[in-house]
């Protein structure tokens, strides 16, 4: 393994410190419990994670993963690793220097480089390095602090508080992303966290929860961490298509969906779910499955709870196409822009489509006064709690892939059954599991039959709670 002189000396130090790690470890518990908590909410429990950097492999572990693979440069870290944590797998090498390891196998579903890029010679190369052990699913997970606290961190060292280190690199988040993009990499969320990394009689969890996740306070916190995914990627196999269209009192609506319906991929299968109507909705779906069975795949299904969250769930289950999509039967989206939805994800361009009624200026009457403020209102706010942009939360119309959505419900357990809209099940779980978000404007019609189907202010007080079960879950950590 052949090491620069700053890396020499820098190996030699970890060397000296591997002995006493769990020492050090023990007093700044604080510190890293909330480290960990968070890197366990990032990396979900089973996936296959190559740590680089991994020391004595204390956070592999935490990750449980279902193939774990670590790697540093030193010798001493490592044995320790392997002593401690017997079931992973942990190599003594150089991560700047990964293809003379032999076979690490691959494509992980996770890499972690947990405060490794501070030690790197060269940061852009090694993260290139990366692609070779990627899929398309890939994340890639950062963990570093910020030097904000550079002073304090030395301070504490003086102290002999803090584990001794070596100099490391200045970077920022923001420089981490530009790495990241000359690598080839594009950023899909950045986070926060430790306002306060030490025991304060308790009060240090709650700090940390509730005000060091509080926009421009969190700027201030000493942890930072970015999660990218691979751009060099390939489009997803992808070749048939699902339109879930959950319908109640929607009987003027529904063969006006099929015929407006373009024929966007090769294979189509329409699931129209109903919800108990009152007005012959079921019937007039069947009439049109009928009807149209030459040159249309329909099924028509009721509904056994209540609810748009329940009808989706039914749909999605039974659906057969490679890509899941959600056309609401009142047609205020209109049908003829699921291609936009189609090619977003078909061209790899984002993981989870999500649409956006609120860019466009919308048809005379299509959205209520209070409502279109509301909606703007619940953006701004899910847009803070979920680190990625919305402009319309509420919008009927998202779009994702058919294996995407079963990793949704392999970690719905996370969140529980808490969603009578649907649609935030399908954003908190996106959000969660790291996808790339984007959202397609469309032009927003009134609609031609039937009532709205939203109370403003009981649906009010729902979206109210959804905005602390958010905070909760996904900032409260």
């Amino acid at each position: 393994m052949s090491l620069s002189q700053r890396k020499k000396t820098i190996r030699d130090r970890f060397d000296h410190i591997a002995p006493r790690r769990d020492e050090w470890i023990r007093r700044n518990q604080a510190y890293y419990d909330d480290d960990r908590a968070y890197m366990r909410f990032a990396v979900p429990e089973e996936s296959s994670v190559l740590d680089l950097g991994c020391g004595t492999g204390d956070l592999l572990a935490a990750l449980r993963p279902s193939r774990g693979v670590g790697i540093d440069f030193s010798d001493a870290m490592v044995e320790i690793a392997k002593r401690n944590h017997p079931d992973l797998e942990f190599i003594a090498g150089d991560v700047e220097d990964l293809g003379s390891l032999g076979d690490l196998g691959g494509p992980f579903d996770y890499i972690v480089l947990s405060d490794t890029i501070g030690y790197l010679d060269d940061i852009e190369s090694t993260l290139r390095l990366l692609h070779d052990y990627s899929g398309a699913g890939t994340r890639i997970v950062i963990a570093y602090y910020s030097h904000l606290w550079e002073p304090l961190l030395r301070l504490a060292e003086a102290m002999g508080q803090k584990m001794p280190q070596a100099e490391v690199n200045f970077l920022s988040p923001a420089d981490i992303a530009n790495i990241l993009a000359l690598a080839d990499f594009e950023v899909v969320r950045t986070e926060w966290r430790q306002l306060l990394p030490k025991r304060l009689f308790g009060l240090e969890r709650l700090i940390n929860r509730f005000i060091g996740t509080l926009p421009i306070v969190r700027r201030l916190c000493l942890r930072h961490y970015v999660v990218a995914r691979p751009n060099r990627r390939e489009s997803p196999e992808i070749s048939s298509a699902t339109v879930m269209i959950p319908c109640r009192n929607e009987r003027g609506n529904i063969e006006p969906a099929i015929q407006r319906l373009p024929d966007f991929a090769d294979d189509i299968e329409v699931i129209f779910v109903e919800g108990h109507s009152a007005d012959g909705t079921y019937e007039e779906c069947e009439r049109v499955r009928e009807a149209y069975k030459a040159s249309r795949d329909i099924k028509v299904v009721r509904q056994d709870g209540r609810g748009k969250g329940d009808a989706v769930r039914k749909g999605f289950d039974m659906a057969r196409g490679d890509v899941l999509m959600i056309l609401d039967a009142d047609l205020t989206v209109p049908p003829e822009d699921l291609p936009k939805f189609y090619d977003a994800i078909h061209t790899g361009k984002g993981e989870f489509i999500n649409g956006t009624r609120l860019v466009y200026p919308m048809e005379k009457g299509a959205m209520r006064f209070l409502n279109y403020w509301a909606n703007r209102t619940f953006a701004m706010i899910f847009s803070f709690l979920l680190n990625q942009r919305f402009t319309d939360t509420l919008c009927g119309t998202k779009v994702l892939t058919k294996r995407d959505y079963k990793k949704i419900i392999a970690n719905r357990a996370y969140f529980g059954d808490f969603d009578p809209f649907g649609d935030f099940d399908l954003i908190f779980g996106a959000a969660k599991l790291n996808l790339k978000i984007l959202e397609v404007p469309i032009r927003y019609a009134d609609r031609t039959y039937g009532e709205p189907q939203i109370s403003r202010f009981r649906d009010g007080f729902l979206l109210l709670r959804m905005v602390l079960f958010a905070w909760r879950k996904l900032k409260a950590i």
